[in-house]
């Protein structure tokens, strides 16, 4: 099945939950193109291919307007392939302006992630923070049986965060936790960017966690833009290899170094395994090999 199949086959799941109404049908369209299926967003005289008629009444978009008192329209992201947290995402929009990104928990696994996250941007909310800045909860609540979380916008710009300002954040989001380093949890180059002001905006807080090794975080970016290039068990590889250069200027010794790094791989498969999903495959193709080697080593 092709990435478009899958995308569209999840679309009509994701529809059918958000707007399971019968009346008052209005004309959205898959954009940018039914084989390129990345949104679906109320219909404009411009856009180009068919209507796709979806019922207003009692949607999503009904329940939003009442938090938001106002009335709300919604654009859909389309997901892609399966992944232990896809769940739907929109933007709320009002008079042509987003008023915030929407997460909908379908599943107790995703309840429980969007109340991580909306525990986190609170937690984030009443501390000072000179780097990193943060999306705020508008809204977090439930419908039909579903979790909701609404978060603030952020103005993202797709941009490479500089390395010293990601070790500034870094650093700044281990001392959120005080005494007990914290981390992001999945501080990818695709969960932030470098703000107009010179901070970084970071946005996906559902994997934040206090009480993790300091460092964390840097060896997840490392390994994350590793696996864009290489086959999981040479990234593994590399994350180790590459330790030291990474967690130095963070103030790590080269032994704490590598001790971090093969802690960090460790518990993300030990995440995965929660998850019930393996994206890059069963751990004794990508970690064990990495951690047998080091224990021999010792």
């Amino acid at each position: 099945m092709t990435d478009a199949a899958t995308r569209l086959g999840y679309l009509a799941e994701t529809v059918r939950l958000l707007y399971p109404g019968t009346g008052s049908p209005r004309a959205y369209t898959v954009l940018p193109l039914p084989a390129l299926p990345r949104r679906l967003a109320p219909r404009r005289w411009w856009h180009v291919g068919s209507r796709v008629m979806v019922p207003d009444e009692g949607s999503i978009a009904a329940y939003l307007s009442e938090v938001f008192e106002r009335p709300v329209e919604t654009v859909l992201h389309v997901r892609p392939a399966r992944r232990a947290n896809r769940k739907p995402v929109l933007e709320a929009r009002s008079q042509g302006r987003r008023l915030a990104f929407v997460k909908v928990g379908d599943t107790p696994r995703t309840r429980e992630l969007l109340a991580t996250e909306a525990a986190a941007l609170r937690r984030l909310a009443g501390l000072s923070l000179d780097v990193v800045a943060t999306p705020y909860v508008l809204h977090h609540g439930e419908w039909r049986g579903l979790s909701v979380l609404a978060v603030s916008p952020l103005p993202v710009r797709r941009r490479r965060v500089p390395r010293p300002l990601l070790l500034d954040a870094v650093r700044e989001i281990a001392e959120t936790g005080g005494t007990r380093p914290a981390w992001h949890g999945d501080l990818s180059p695709w969960n932030m960017c470098p703000s107009p002001d010179g901070r970084v905006l970071v946005w996906d807080w559902e994997r934040y966690e206090i009480g993790v090794p300091y460092g964390f975080d840097a060896v997840h970016h490392f390994f994350q833009r590793a696996l864009r290039r290489m086959r999981p068990p040479v990234a593994a590889r590399a994350c180790l290899a590459q330790s030291v250069r990474v967690l130095a200027p963070l103030g790590l010794s080269a032994a704490a170094a590598r001790h971090t790094a093969l802690r960090y791989l460790i518990a993300l498969a030990d995440r995965h395994a929660a998850d019930g999903h393996e994206p890059l495959g069963p751990p004794e193709s990508w970690l064990n090999p990495v951690v047998d080697h080091q224990e021999s080593l010792t």
